[in-house]
């Protein structure tokens, strides 16, 4: 029988604004959405300040893990703000 991973949620930290200062908070956590496009070509899919999902650079960001506990409050928390 073969164990399906669920898919977690990615989350990145933003370690580079210095382009997208009004869109991009340094030291932020943002949500990031699978892109294998943005992907190819170094690039992340992420939902900035304005609450919409823009394509930045990846080297801008440092994607973390988180466990589905936290995954599940910061999207509920993110929610909250819309």
């Amino acid at each position: 029988m073969k164990t399906r991973k669920l898919s977690t949620p990615q989350f990145a930290v933003c370690v580079d604004n210095s382009e997208y200062p009004a869109s991009l908070e340094l030291h932020k956590i943002y949500r990031v959405l699978l892109d294998a496009e943005a992907a190819k070509d170094g690039d992340l899919r992420i939902i900035d300040e304005s609450g919409e999902d823009y394509i930045y650079p990846a080297d801008y960001f440092v994607v973390i893990d988180v466990p589905l506990e936290v995954a599940r409050a910061l999207n509920k928390s993110f929610t909250r703000g819309v």
